[in-house]
């Protein structure tokens, strides 16, 4: 077996292995960052999904008892679903379902929801469609590009009215173009998904003269059926031989416009024959009105977006697509342009780079800390633990599949300050052994021997302060979480190096500057800077304090006290905005406003926003949400007439909150008959608004009330810029009413009024035409100029069954049957967890806290005396319930967490109350963390309590150095004041060296880490100076009297006399190395310290 000592200093007997050590590092991490998948943020989990159901012909009342309730029912026994929230509209159900955080395999679980949803679909109406079930992709498209319709008319397309550039779009081409693009797109490697929006849907439109219709006896029904019939799209069985097999099939399908114009509808006695033609116009067109359209710079488009999988490369995959797209730029023909709309990848290189920018920054503060209080030899030495530990940390991500991203490489970032101090430590102690003698093989072995252990523990207890955020559940764990692992890899990977390459390169400097030193004057940058004016004031203020350890004790509380003290005044937040040069627009019209209506007011939002200097682009997607853009996004609008969404690309991303006031406050006086949300991007799980106010009940007018109620109060609230509620808007419908008995007497039924009246105003489906691998439905109905005006709505006739005819009756006119009611509908029947509810939400100005307002609104409600009737309840959602439960996941397993640093603790010193001093300290190093919060103006968000979480597990290193460092001197472990006085000044360089390179660390993040980072850094960085002072002064103080065995009146010589031995045995330190002291670490693993209860 090979001895301890002589495998502690392996590395530094063998200079192969270390050279072939640091070797490998370096190609497994250059070889990982090649290969390992870059993107801008985390993936989120899918977990949550929307379910849309059909039941033309149903208003929301029917909808909400015939299929919502019913899929809710099923659904709700699915124990992983957290949300079930629904929307019942005429005809049509959305429910949209959320996942419990804890649920960790979610392709199982949407597996058995799939089976739930088929079991469920038994009860539904006949007339119901099959559910459709979508999970939603929360992330990113990596490319959106346009093929828009420029055309050949002259002038600015972009510039005439709406209607007329939809006429002039040539859809029929943009189409086939953007399904070519498609499958171009899905070609490439690493292309996960392709999909198409704004793409109108294709049609064979068949506009029949309705009175000469009427006067042969047929319906538009009987039009499409006849249709249908021609179009012979089935098998007529085979020829069957004794050699072969031919199959039949009959010649007569519908393939072009002139057959189906030929089609024979009517024979006359004589033989003659009506064609479709002669009573009807065919032509090909899209659907009127369309369900979803887009706007690219103004004119309609097609926009296609792609995801990348998440195992590629994103600049690879971008570098590929961009040749393709040039390639297919160049078949175009005349009148369409191929534009790009978003480049995820032009975000990905900059945030990146920037981040790597940051980490390079820090690396050269802290070697230059490092430079500064130990010389430049030192300095160089630590500074090969931090590319080296960056390139570990690479090489371990991608075992654990962890890409490139903002949050693994801000994990690097924050990890700066915290993985030097092992090998400030290590370089530290076999520097100060090597000075005092010792041969370097020796000095490296007890070195390794002497700290693997506290080093080992002082690595636990930071990885166990961060441990919490890794273990977190739920999209905020999904988003932060890789920081924690980027951390924890970090400060191993640091732990490994500070055992085996960083002491024996250390070794080795230390001998070459033995052997080179000469007779001259010692510089500053040889061993660091020095004072002995400023050591020997430094030392009398210790002997002062702890000659009278209370005031230690005072000095070192003042400040976690006053953070205690201050933490009521910070305001909450979940996570800051983004600031990205770009945002987003939602329009919402009221509930009858038609497409085009949308389109048109969309149109002149455009040309109001390009009228500010800063925006360059505004593209709009009218009846959908927009495809994602940014990470968080919610896009769960689909075929909803009155909605838009529209990107504003800027071009810088400065005064993004000044622009969003400036143009919501335009947009509102300009658009009054419109509720426009300009909305800034938001970090961190998505939400629906900042603040949401549920009110559940079972009567739908009382629950209106309570929303106007509320929406009274929430519009008093200053910052608040819109509000709206679920039931808060009517919807217009014109009711037949009609006399049941002439009804009857006409052969007709109430459904077969409905019916035909569907049929002939929205059309009937006859069959289809088959161009290529596109399959276009053939749409029978009456010219629009029939439809758009209700007298000849009224004079429509309506042919009953021959049965229940009067003899010779041929048709009834509507307007005979009844006549017309317009009435106030309920246009939506919302539901939340299978419970009617009446959801109000309201949208601040950008960059206003959501706490802020929340807390205004909470204050006025209380005092207009708002109350609840019997059986009706009210809670609250938005971004502060999704922080509660960010942070009541974020805090689950700290309870554990801590009973293990504690046990950490305890062990390492062997004594309770020294492990009680330290856990103190942790618990003081948060009230330091308020106080830097509250200094520095930021509020108390989400990323500012991972980084007080985190400063836990770093300041009580420190202590825990100082602590150590008084047990092992003889007299120090007695309580005498002077030889602890002498502990404390010999540890108080590389307390300060550690302080420092921690706060440099962080200084990127501050200075140039937008709104996001700068919470945290402050916290970590704030909490560790303060932490500082908890070490020097407050931890010896505490020591004195809770620890003190003997009187404090001992000689100072005697004390003294022990400090220069008493970390070594009795090798003394070097007189000219005195003030170039090195902190104490914790117990060594060879010397057992009494235990003291």
């Amino acid at each position: 077996m090979i001895p301890s000592s002589r495998l502690n200093s392996l590395f530094y007997r063998n200079p192969r292995l270390t050279l072939l050590t640091i070797c490998l590092i370096l190609v497994a991490g250059l070889s990982s960052y090649s290969m390992m998948p870059r993107m801008e943020d985390p993936l989120l989990s899918e977990r949550v999904a929307l379910v849309n159901t059909l039941l033309p012909g149903a208003d929301a009342i029917r909808v909400e008892s015939l299929v919502t309730e019913k899929l809710e029912h099923e659904l709700l026994e699915i124990p992983e679903i957290k949300e079930i929230r629904s929307q019942s509209r005429a005809g049509v159900s959305l429910i949209l379902v959320e996942l419990r955080d804890d649920a960790d395999d979610v392709h199982e679980v949407w597996s058995r929801f799939r089976s739930k949803l088929d079991d469920a679909t038994t009860l539904l109406p006949r007339e119901a469609s099959e559910p459709r079930f979508d999970t939603l992709d929360i992330r990113a498209n990596a490319l959106l590009v346009a093929l828009k319709w420029t055309g050949d008319a002259s002038g600015d397309a972009a510039e005439r009215p709406s209607e007329e550039k939809l006429a002039e779009t040539n859809f029929a081409v943009l189409c086939r173009l953007a399904d070519e693009l498609e499958d171009s797109i899905d070609a490439l490697r690493g292309t996960e998904d392709v999909e198409l929006y704004g793409r109108p849907e294709e049609e064979i439109l068949v506009e029949i003269d309705e009175p000469r219709l009427a006067a042969m006896g047929l319906t538009v029904s009987d039009v499409a059926q006849q249709l249908r019939q021609s179009d012979a799209k089935v098998s007529a069985g085979y020829l069957r031989g004794s050699s072969s097999d031919l199959l039949l099939e009959v010649g007569s399908e519908l393939d072009t416009l002139d057959r189906i114009a030929a089609t024979p509808i009517r024979f006359g006695t004589g033989g003659e024959s009506v064609t479709l033609g002669e009573i009807a116009s065919v032509h090909r067109g899209i659907s009127d009105p369309p369900r979803r359209l887009s706007l690219v710079d103004g004119v309609p488009a097609i926009v296609l977006g792609a995801l990348v999988r998440p195992g590629d490369r994103l600049d690879h995959w971008t570098e590929a697509a961009t040749k393709e797209l040039e390639r297919f730029r160049s078949t175009l023909p005349r009148g369409v342009e191929l534009v790009t709309i978003f480049d995820q990848n032009h975000y990905v290189e900059t945030r990146l780079g920037d981040l790597i920018g940051n980490l390079l920054m820090g690396c050269l503060a802290v070697v230059g800390v490092i430079w500064f209080t130990m010389g430049w030899r030192s300095g160089l030495i630590v500074g090969t633990a931090l590319p080296l530990s960056a390139l570990m940390v690479i090489a371990g991500m991608r075992l654990l599949d962890i890409p490139i991203h903002q949050m693994s490489v801000t994990g690097l970032i924050l990890a700066l300050g915290l993985l030097i101090d092992n090998a400030i430590v290590i370089v530290d102690e076999v520097n100060t052994r090597c000075r005092s003698g010792m041969r370097p093989a020796k000095a490296v072995s007890e070195s390794v021997s002497y700290l693997a252990v506290p080093l080992f523990g002082s690595t636990l207890t930071t990885a166990f302060a961060f441990a919490p955020l890794a273990l977190m559940e739920g999209p905020a764990g999904e988003f932060v979480g890789s920081i924690a692992i980027s951390v924890t890899l970090a400060i191993f990977s640091s732990l490994f190096l500070a055992m085996t390459v960083v002491p024996a390169i250390a070794a080795r400097a230390a001998q070459s500057a033995k052997s080179a030193r000469g007779t001259g004057p010692m510089h500053w940058w040889h061993f660091g800077f020095s004072s002995r004016r400023l050591n020997e004031g430094y030392l009398k203020t210790l002997r002062y304090v702890f000659e009278r350890p209370r005031i230690g004790i005072v000095i070192g509380l003042i400040l976690p006290v006053t953070g205690f003290a201050l933490a009521s005044q910070l305001p909450e937040q979940f996570f800051p905005p983004s600031d990205r040069d770009q945002f987003h627009v939602e329009v919402h019209l009221p509930a009858h406003a038609s497409l085009k209506e949308t389109l048109t007011t969309v149109d002149g939002i455009r040309q109001h926003m390009l009228a500010h200097e800063h925006v360059s682009s505004v593209n709009w997607f009218v009846g959908e949400s927009a495809p994602s853009f940014y990470y968080n996004l919610i896009t769960d609008e689909r075929d909803v007439p009155n909605y838009a969404q529209g990107l504003v690309q800027l071009d810088c991303d400065e005064s993004v909150c000044c622009l969003i006031h400036e143009i919501q406050d335009e947009l509102d006086v300009a658009f009054p008959h419109a509720r426009i949300l300009v909305r800034q991007l938001e970090q961190g799980p998505p939400f629906n608004a900042p603040i949401e106010i549920r009110l559940f009940g079972p009567d739908l007018d009382v629950l209106d009330q309570l929303g106007n109620d509320v929406r009274q109060i929430l519009s008093e609230v200053p910052q608040v810029v819109h509000t709206q509620a679920a039931l808060g808007d009517s919807m217009p419908t014109l009711r037949v009413r009609v006399d049941e008995e002439e009804v009857r007497r006409s052969g007709l039924t109430h459904t077969a009024i409905a019916t035909q009246l569907n049929d002939t105003l929205e059309g009937a489906i006859g069959g289809s035409v088959l161009e290529s691998t596109e399959e276009l439905p053939v749409r029978v109905r009456v010219a629009n100029t029939r439809r758009n005006d209700l007298t000849s709505i009224r004079s429509l006739n309506l042919r009953g069954s021959e049965a229940g005819s009067v003899e010779g009756f041929a048709g009834r006119s509507l307007d005979s049957l009844g006549g017309f009611d317009l009435i106030a509908d309920i246009p939506n029947v919302p539901h939340f967890g299978g419970m009617r509810l009446n959801e109000v939400q309201a949208y601040l100005q950008a960059g206003v806290l959501p706490g802020r307002a929340l807390a205004d609104f909470r204050r006025r409600l209380e005092a207009s005396g708002f109350e609840l009737p019997a059986g009706y309840s009210m809670q609250y959602g938005g971004e502060t319930a999704k922080r509660n439960e960010a942070v009541s996941n974020l805090l689950s397993n700290t309870s554990v967490l801590v009973v293990l640093m504690l046990a950490t603790l305890v062990l390492s010193f062997n004594s309770f109350r020294l492990a009680g001093i330290v856990a103190f300290v942790g618990a003081l190093s948060v009230g330091l963390g308020l106080a830097a919060l509250w200094v520095f103006g930021y509020p108390f968000g989400f990323m500012a309590i991972i980084g007080t979480m985190g400063l836990i597990g770093v300041a009580i290193n420190d202590s825990i150095v100082v602590l150590a460092a008084i047990r092992q001197h003889p007299l120090a472990r007695e309580g005498h004041p002077v030889a602890i006085c002498n502990v404390v000044q010999h540890a108080t360089r590389h307390i300060v060296s550690t302080t420092l390179t921690t706060i440099v660390g962080f200084m990127p993040l501050m200075l140039a880490g937008g709104a996001f980072w700068p919470p945290l850094a402050v916290a970590i960085a704030g909490g560790v100076g303060g932490a500082t002072l908890l070490a020097l002064f407050f931890c010896p103080s505490m020591y004195l009297l809770l620890l003190c065995k003997v009187p404090c009146e001992l000689r100072e010589p005697a004390a003294a006399s022990h400090v220069s031995s008493y970390s070594h045995g009795g090798d003394p330190l070097p007189e000219d190395f005195a003030p170039h002291v090195r902190g104490e670490p914790l117990t060594p693993s060879h010397q057992a310290l009494p235990a003291d209860a």
